[in-house]
């Protein structure tokens, strides 16, 4: 292990690697090669990791922004041969082993992609317009303003049909963001909104959760989709499956069977894909929108680089249309790639990687979560304490495990989301939502 008095990064006589993307894989491969004979260096457009699996708790003000967010460079700082550069990748030029990037240019002799995903609006481009986002902090904060700025507005309107619609939130997609962003608004309804807009008459908050599948979690057993339905309509959503959102604007959305939801608000939480960058074409899945990848994780077609996490497409005989785009298949690609780069530098050679899956959990609410393991499922408190538990631990950083635990031990005993302030009001196409009030008699 170097000291920094003694080396500098720059004068580090070793391979250079660079990673793209600071999510679960990208950290996991900066922590594993630190100290190892390699010269790292961590490119991001944010100067932070996002723990992106409670967003949904940031988006509903039951947690702060800093709780789930963590510097990059308090992470890197005492890696000597590790650094860390704020810049958005443009392209890659594999056959120069040169990246552009919105700083300048890197070479490399090695490029490990871990970008993560975005997005997937299946082509719809009014939801593209008008839905908003869960997928970062910044988003996650938008959506808190947008909810609180809507209880707010709804107090001071005199007609019910506009109260109505401000007061309608519609979700699309029912997979694990979806389901407990739903569970979560549902409470607020049930304790913020009766309890703290007392002029407001609480069910006129209607909470819509659309899918096209024929079930919830469709990803997870169908006993587990079965109870986190059951935990959703006990809570008051509304279900509607076996429906799509085929357009809309900033306050309606119309759906395929003719019918349409006046709303001010809707969540697209319906699926991802890669988020890909120009330069390797040649090696793009179009149809998964992810990087083509052997078993060790290397792009097909380049030399030297490889895909990791929700942009990589790997084949198995158990997976033969790739890993679920979840945080620990990145994770396992992350930590068998640095432990065949680490094989690398003692000349021994690589060994495939092999997928193994621990199991899915959601949470729906205060003692409602559901959890798969293997062939087993359960949900109820046992598995709300066991959600808890893995993602506290999962968290980078001591301070945000304390927070965490925190807010949520607060939350628990009085009932109360206790993020509540409107400090960047959400801006829609260039207009604050809150429009002007009309005045009450």
């Amino acid at each position: 292990m170097w000291t920094i008095d003694k080396h500098r990064y720059d004068k580090l006589p070793y391979p250079t690697v660079i990673v793209v993307g600071g999510g679960f894989a990208g950290l996991e491969v900066v922590q594993g090669l630190a100290g190892q004979p390699y010269k790292v260096l961590l490119l991001d457009k944010q100067n932070h990791h996002c723990f992106q699996p409670l967003l949904y708790q940031v988006a509903t003000a039951s947690l702060g922004a800093d709780s789930i967010g963590h510097p990059f460079r308090r992470t890197v700082g005492p890696m000597p041969n590790v650094a860390f550069r704020m810049a958005e990748v443009l392209r890659v030029v594999p056959q120069e082993k040169r990246i552009e990037t919105s700083v300048g240019d890197f070479r490399y002799d090695l490029l490990i992609l871990a970008l993560g995903s975005t997005t997937n609006f299946f082509g719809n481009r009014a939801m593209a317009e008008h839905a908003m986002q869960l997928k970062s902090i910044s988003q996650a904060l938008d959506i808190r303003s947008d909810f609180l700025q809507e209880f707010e507005r709804a107090m001071v309107l005199l007609e019910e049909e506009e109260r109505r619609r401000c007061l309608n939130f519609v979700i699309v997609g029912a997979g694990p963001t979806g389901v407990e962003l739903a569970g979560a608004l549902a409470e607020i309804r049930r304790t913020v909104l009766r309890h703290e807009y007392r002029e407001l008459d609480s069910s006129l908050m209607r909470i819509v959760l659309i899918d096209s599948n024929d079930r919830v979690l469709k990803s997870f057993s169908p006993a587990s989709s079965a109870r986190a339905l059951r935990y959703l309509e006990e809570l008051g959503v509304e279900v509607r499956l076996g429906q799509r959102v085929m357009g809309g604007d900033d306050e309606r959305i119309q759906l395929d069977d003719g019918t349409g939801l006046e709303t001010n608000t809707v969540i697209w939480a319906a699926g991802v894909k890669g988020m890909l960058i120009p330069g390797l074409e040649t090696a793009v899945h179009e149809r998964a929108n992810r990087y083509q990848v052997d078993r060790m994780n290397a792009v097909q077609g380049a030399e030297g680089v490889y895909a990791l996490g929700d942009i990589a497409l790997m084949a198995e005989e158990a997976w033969p249309h790739g890993h679920p785009q979840v945080a620990q298949a990145a994770i396992q690609q992350a930590r068998h790639l640095v432990r065949n780069l680490i094989r690398r530098s003692r000349g021994e050679g690589a060994i495939p990687f092999c997928y193994r899956d621990k199991g899915s959990m959601a949470v729906i609410g205060r003692r409602r979560a559901v959890v798969d393991l293997g062939r087993r499922s359960f949900g109820g408190t046992l598995a709300w304490l066991l959600w808890m538990f893995v993602h506290v631990v999962q968290l980078v950083g001591f301070r945000n495990r304390v927070m965490v635990l925190v807010n949520w031990a607060w939350k628990y005993l009085s009932w109360k989301n206790t993020i509540r302030l409107i400090v960047r009001p959400y801006v829609r196409r260039g207009t604050v939502i809150v429009r002007p009030f009309t005045p009450v008699e």
